[in-house]
């Protein structure tokens, strides 16, 4: 399992995607940054509170950005052995197939953690650039307990996807998935089934905003449900196909 690690981080660090991945996660914080300042210049007796700007990208992150961002890391990690055509000579050495999916799983869920951290702290700087009001060490510590929570749930959520990489050996269908899910994510967002979307619901759980009729339990069943068949799937249809 840590010679698999090792592998695909060595691999990782030859390719240009993890470079790419990160110019495309600062666009969340960028992006509302400017919009920030575009509120400010239309209403300048209104300071612009840091709690907000945490706030609004995490949400940004959540619905729109890291859905689809983190559904094509996870189609290019899972679908590079089958473009390469790796995936003969790896599984002719005692590898098993589970501990393949569990290695590249693992290096996801590092590197959805080092862009969610990645777009918390360039929040933070382009905050205090800007001059953000309401900074404290409380709000930081919130904050970042919000930001790794939504960005470990959307981990947790990346096995459909994986699933559907697995199926279609094409990125494409992954990027119709994660569009789908992301304009079903902006059609909920005001809606009380935000609760009950899984993705969606990975922002009601971080921000704690749950909806009184859905007691939290809900949220946490439909994430867990959705990540849970899609890994089981994945790892049955993976130990049954056969690899050309």
């Amino acid at each position: 399992m840590v010679n698999l690690l090792y592998t695909e981080l060595i691999k990782l660090k030859r390719a240009k995607m993890f470079m790419v991945s990160l110019l495309g996660a600062v666009s969340a914080p960028i992006m509302m940054f400017l919009a920030l300042l575009n509120m400010k210049s239309k209403k300048p007796e209104t300071p612009i509170e840091f709690e907000v700007a945490f706030m609004n990208t995490n949400m940004y992150v959540i619905l729109l950005v890291g859905t689809l961002l983190y559904g094509v890391i996870t189609a290019y990690l899972f679908h590079r052995e089958y473009a390469e055509d790796t995936l003969k000579n790896l599984l002719t050495i005692p590898v098993s197939r589970v501990s393949l999916i569990v290695s590249k799983l693992i290096l996801l869920f590092l590197w959805i953690m080092v862009l969610t951290l990645t777009i918390w702290s360039l929040t933070l700087i382009l905050g205090l650039i800007g001059q953000f009001e309401g900074l404290t060490v409380a709000l930081l510590l919130q904050t970042l307990k919000q930001f790794v929570i939504g960005g470990a749930l959307l981990f947790l959520l990346c096995t459909p996807t994986m699933l559907i990489t697995f199926l279609f050996k094409n990125y494409v269908p992954t990027i119709i998935f994660t569009a789908m899910i992301t304009m079903a994510n902006v059609v909920l967002s005001e809606s009380e089934y935000k609760a009950l979307f899984p993705w969606s619901a990975s922002y009601v759980i971080a921000n704690g905003d749950f909806i009184p009729q859905y007691p939290p339990a809900f949220s946490y069943a439909v994430i867990l449900a959705a990540s849970l068949i899609g890994l089981a799937a994945t790892i049955i249809y993976f130990k049954k196909v056969d690899i050309h």
